[in-house]
């Protein structure tokens, strides 16, 4: 996995990325008690705001981490927000993406960067 210093995190399945939020992040919203998810289809760039999620706390923009298609998006989160509290860097992934230009996956860090970033 990769990380961004916008405590978003990146997984390979096959030829597409799943991104969603570390565990520090959702700790840091609070309860989520709201996600608005892309559409299936949609082209994004990097740094798009694609996401926005709300918390008892704040509400966050989520930016694109690369550039490329949506391919498939979660529901279940759309449905039941909660979960990214409860899972977040398992089942309450955000959506997954057919990368059109993977270099700035070489800018992000590995899990024990990424460890020492958030200290």
């Amino acid at each position: 996995m990769k990380y961004t210093e916008e405590h978003e995190w990146l997984r390979e399945e096959g030829d597409v990325m799943v991104v969603g939020i570390t565990a520090h992040a959702a700790e840091q919203l609070g309860d989520v008690v709201f996600v608005e998810l892309p559409e299936v289809g949609d082209t994004i760039s990097k740094d798009d705001e694609v996401v926005v999620i709300e918390s008892v706390k704040a509400a966050s923009d989520i930016l694109a981490p690369l550039d490329g298609e949506i391919v498939e998006v979660n529901s279940a989160i759309e449905d039941e927000p909660g979960k990214v509290n409860d899972d977040p860097e398992g089942e309450a992934w955000f959506f997954k993406l057919k990368v059109s230009d993977a270099s700035p996956l070489d800018d992000y860090m590995d899990e024990a960067a990424y460890k020492a970033f958030i200290g």
